[in-house]
């Protein structure tokens, strides 16, 4: 049985993270300076191959008879159909694309135990598919139910224990969240951090970081993954939420909230795949013919260090860079970040708060200057000493073929007043953000990856 944890206070915990996120050198297993190296050297321990292939060499995947949806003999992991979504204004107000259903929800866990009197945390070395690089730091599990219940007849998921049957009063964070509203239908995840005071033996492919050693990686391009630093958002910090330092975001915040969900008439509805207008079919491509947004693709897939030794599946793959940025500034000495209440066609209410920018440029090159995404200029003329971070990372690996984002923090240029800021933006502390990701579906995942870099120290916005 699992050793209880004695009671914590919500002080007793940011103080116990914030010593974990000091600590950027060298922690009790690795030096930071070491764990690229360390990574090669799983890579090169086990064989990864991805190649492409046409729909017709997918093993256990068809197109169903009748609707074109593409899904799995088994009926489980997740099925590719159409979503036809209405909006009512913007340069789009309605739209038809493949999207994926995966109903199910997943487990992104991380494991946290302290080493030294420093909390450390148990990372892994895990392939992806979609990754370009491959291998990329992932949380301690990161588990879809059918992986963990193994539909795929493959190998038991390491320390699941830990995060489906938890020791009382282990739990630091436990929420869930939403998956990228563009591509997923309905999708969450359980995002958990939970502490053990047990002894834990650490596989081959696992080591033990701390907070600030997980932030300086954060700096690196593709190093560590979608699903680590969406749970990362969720570390306490106990920055201000906002005014009076209340613990909880301000009323005023949720009241704007509640209005923008309530302004917005979003109408989304899954189709046939056959059906989906705008699209075509190929024997390795469902895609647009002017070659926008994204397309599906098959691909074949060897790793040695998965609990399948290899597979075939489907994966979205986007068509080009994408663009991820907060503006930021300071009043009264106290950071803010510019959010914005984005409408995604697969999210469950309407909206969540995202970035200032998201987008991927090129997917806008066309249109007049005045229906471009707002700040999207601002963002990508920016001098270099107003972006205090750019990195490139990946999306989500398991789903999406070489999905990367440039995602920055970006200093605005002035001050101008809020009252002049576009409809569904508002300027938020990183405290508020931070109150809000303890709840399920306020901020989206792009937010949310910007988040972990303020919590894991990866950035800071004050001096």
């Amino acid at each position: 049985m699992a050793t209880a944890t004695p009671p914590r206070t919500a002080a007793d915990l940011v103080e116990r993270f914030a010593r974990s996120a000091a600590v950027t050198e060298a922690g009790a297993w690795l030096r930071t300076a070491e764990v690229p190296g360390w990574m090669a050297q799983r890579h090169a321990s086990h064989r990864f191959a991805v190649r492409r292939i046409p729909f017709a060499a997918l093993a256990g995947w068809s197109f169903a008879p009748g609707t074109g949806n593409l899904g799995h003999d088994s009926g489980r992991f997740f099925t590719v159909e159409g979503l036809r979504v209405s909006v009512g204004d913007g340069p789009y107000p309605d739209w038809q694309q493949p999207v994926i259903k995966q109903p199910e929800v997943g487990i992104l866990g991380l494991l946290a135990k302290e080493f030294d009197g420093v909390l450390h945390f148990l990372m892994q070395a895990k392939m992806e598919p979609g990754n370009r690089n491959l291998l990329q730091l992932s949380p301690t599990v990161q588990a879809t139910r059918s992986n963990y219940t193994k539909v795929h007849r493959g190998a038991d998921v390491p320390y699941l224990d830990h995060f489906l049957r938890p020791a009382p009063g282990s739990v630091v964070a436990d929420s869930l969240q939403s998956e990228h509203g563009s591509w997923f239908f309905r999708k969450s995840n359980r995002n958990m951090i939970v502490e053990t005071r047990d002894a834990v033996p650490v596989a081959e492919d696992f080591c033990w970081l701390t907070l600030g050693q997980i932030g300086r990686l954060l700096r690196r391009d593709n190093l560590v993954n979608m699903d680590a630093r969406t749970v990362l958002a969720g570390v306490p910090t106990g920055g201000d939420p906002g005014p009076g330092g209340a613990p909880y975001a301000d009323t005023e915040l949720l009241s704007w909230f509640t209005a923008e969900r309530s302004r917005h008439t979003v109408g989304a509805e899954l189709v046939p795949l056959d059906g989906v207008a705008g699209w075509r079919r190929g024997a390795h491509t469902v895609e647009r013919p002017d070659g926008r947004y994204f397309r599906v693709v098959a691909v074949a897939v060897e790793a040695g260090s998965r609990e399948v030794a290899g597979w075939s599946q489907p994966l979205i793959e986007p068509c080009g860079l994408g663009v991820t940025a907060f503006l930021t500034r300071r009043i009264g000495g106290v950071p803010q970040v510019l959010v914005h209440a984005r409408v995604e066609g697969g999210f469950l209410d309407t909206v969540e708060l995202g970035p200032t920018v998201q987008c991927v440029p090129g997917n806008h090159a066309a249109l007049p200057p005045d229906e471009r995404p707002p700040f999207l200029d601002t963002v990508l003329t920016a001098p270099p000493g107003r972006i205090r971070y750019a990195a490139v990372h990946s999306e989500e690996g398991g789903r999406f073929l070489h999905a990367e984002s440039r995602y920055l923090l970006v200093e605005a240029a002035d001050d101008a007043p809020d009252d002049a800021l576009p409809p569904g933006y508002r300027w938020v502390t990183p405290g508020m953000l931070g109150a809000l990701v303890r709840h399920g579906h306020y901020l989206n995942v792009q937010a949310r990856s910007l988040l972990s870099l303020l919590t894991t120290g990866a950035a800071r916005l004050q001096d």
